[in-house]
């Protein structure tokens, strides 16, 4: 009996890798890198909504592109099917000896604390990470922050300097405090410039799932549009699809969120909040390679280009001149400190 505890370990674990290699997505060979930096691994497990989410997921995924392109890294990604696989998918990359594995997605702060101890030797890094009550990190994991109140008050300005109704809507994923963030600059941006304007506030669920349920989406949208709101702001990563083509079907102005939106509904997308998760992953691996990686908290906001919105080009072409100025001000007195924008 004790010589067949072994073989049951091993089983099990050749399992549970199989189990694991069912979360790699059928999208090809993962980039590999070129030169004396291929051998340096990078690992990417997805938020909630995955790769397509045309969002968040999307820009970071931008980013680990752009390393391997250009820092000549060798990258892989995984997409968790559940909450139960986030924890074991960076485990699995930390196993394999990765040499960085990064968490797409405030859901992932307590798991990579948990594997982040577990596997001192690698380095880790979560996107949204949001600190423990201790604010005691691991000294092998990089918490990266949004100052995302920041480029939602820019794009709310946009939305009172061009609403005809005085009303406006806002539509977030799930119920919490990150998206209360986007919310809360989204509201100070339409109050700067719009004191009189209504803001309507709506979300799609209290659990992740509310992130990847555009069928809801679009009724939350349509409410609102009904109700008068002639410009409506997602932030609600594949839900989002059902509130721009609802404000494409009721008539009205979209505002797309963490990357430029134009291209789901050309017409309807007035500009998107841009969170530029793409330049947090693109950074965090550059330090790496460069031997410059620290564990702790950074901050990227307006004045580090972390945050912003689509002001120039044809995806902005429905901005009047006027407008793009008042906001571009707004913007470059948040830069210097001189406007504080409220996160909550």
């Amino acid at each position: 009996m004790p010589a067949a505890l072994p073989l049951r370990r091993a089983t099990a674990v050749v399992a549970a890798l199989a189990a694991l290699s069912l979360l790699l997505p059928a999208r090809g060979e993962a980039p590999r890198g070129e030169g004396e930096r291929a051998s340096v691994r990078v690992g990417l497990v997805f938020d909630v909504g995955g790769r397509g989410d045309k969002s968040f997921n999307d820009a970071a995924d931008l980013g680990l592109a752009r390393a391997a392109r250009e820092l000549g890294v060798t990258t892989e990604v995984l997409e968790p099917s559940g909450a139960e696989d986030r924890e074991a998918a960076m485990r699995l990359f930390a196993a394999r000896g990765f040499d960085l594995v990064i968490g797409v997605g405030f859901i992932f702060s307590t798991d990579v604390e948990v594997v982040a101890r577990a596997f001192p030797a690698t380095r880790f890094a979560c996107l949204d990470y949001a600190p423990p009550p201790s604010g005691a990190l691991p000294e092998n994991l990089a918490g990266i922050t949004f100052r995302e109140e920041e480029g939602t008050f820019l794009v709310g300005a946009v939305a009172g300097l061009t609403t005809a109704t005085g009303r406006v809507g806002f539509i977030g994923g799930m119920d919490m405090p990150l998206i209360h963030r986007f919310e809360a600059g989204y509201r100070a941006g339409v109050r700067e410039v719009c004191p009189a304007c209504h803001v309507s506030v709506a979300y799609a669920g209290t659990t992740p799932d509310a992130f990847r349920d555009p069928v809801k989406g679009k009724a939350l949208a349509v409410s609102q549009a009904a109700a008068g709101a002639d410009v409506l702001f997602h932030v609600s990563g594949a839900t989002g699809h059902g509130v721009l083509e609802a404000a494409r079907d009721m008539g009205v102005k979209a505002i797309g969120v963490d990357r430029d939106q134009h291209d789901e509904m050309p017409g309807t997308v007035l500009t998107s909040m841009i969170k530029r998760a793409d330049v947090a992953v693109f950074e965090v691996i550059r330090a790496l390679v460069e031997g410059r990686f620290e564990g702790g908290l950074s901050s990227f906001g307006l004045a580090e280009g972390g945050v912003g919105y689509v002001s120039e080009g044809p995806h902005a072409a429905g901005i009047p001149d006027a407008t793009k100025a008042r906001v571009s001000a707004l913007s470059a007195r948040i830069a210097r400190g001189e406007l504080v924008v409220p996160s909550r």
